[in-house]
């Protein structure tokens, strides 16, 4: 059984490897190679204990199919979203409004910078800001088989225990505004971090305006 379900593994991994090369899509085809390999042994466990015989490589090669078509899906969705994100905030992104990244798991981080979307020590949104929100809730309603998780961060300066509710009252605040768009609420949670897990030292003033953040992550529904 177990050199059944390594040599399913290799050739999918190989197979997938030779493929993949010079590909532009390689991020999506990867996370349905490695989709794939994982319902490969998922399947062959099925097979196997059903049936000792042919049953485990008929359920890796089903099982294959099912899980590499599922990733290969996901990976796809991600990879269009991205695009949209990075072509519509690609102004944003040079005035270093904010950040777009890419993360292993597939999920899209979007860092807001604190100083162009909350005036110091609020909590309510400035106006310049509403047209970058606006931007990206509206490719949100386009892409509704995702999960958006937001967080607030602050630099160091005042007490942590206010820092902490400043920082949650901001994430509320953008998933208000969100909500407001037409974002149902069900999609949306919201953390507050206070001056914990800062990006840089906050010794700088330069490094505490890189602390006071709200990130926005972009969450593959399952």
């Amino acid at each position: 059984m177990k050199k059944i379900i390594i040599s399913i593994c290799a050739v999918l991994s190989l197979s997938a490897c030779a493929t993949m090369q010079g590909d532009p899509n390689m991020h999506a085809k990867q996370m349905g190679a490695g989709a794939a390999a994982l319902g490969a042994v998922a399947g062959a466990i099925i097979g196997y204990q059903g049936d000792h015989s042919g049953g485990a490589l008929r359920g890796a090669l089903v099982g294959g199919a099912l899980g590499g078509l599922a990733g290969g899906v996901t990976g796809h969705y991600m990879d269009k979203q991205e695009g949209e994100f990075r072509q519509t905030l690609a102004a944003e992104q040079r005035s270093h409004q904010l950040e777009i990244q890419r993360l292993k798991d597939d999920s899209l981080k979007i860092t807001m910078n604190s100083e162009v979307s909350f005036d110091y020590d609020s909590t309510d949104i400035k106006p310049a800001f509403e047209d970058t929100l606006n931007k990206i809730s509206d490719i949100l309603v386009r892409y509704p088989n995702s999960r958006i998780e937001i967080s607030g961060y602050t630099d160091n300066v005042g007490s942590e225990a206010y820092n902490q509710r400043l920082s949650e009252f901001r994430a509320m605040s953008v998933k208000h505004y969100l909500e407001d768009r037409s974002i149902p609420a069900s999609r949306i949670s919201t953390y507050g971090y206070g001056e914990s897990n800062p990006r840089v030292s906050n010794s700088t003033r330069a490094g505490r305006q890189l602390n006071r953040r709200v990130e926005m992550l972009i969450v593959p529904s399952e």
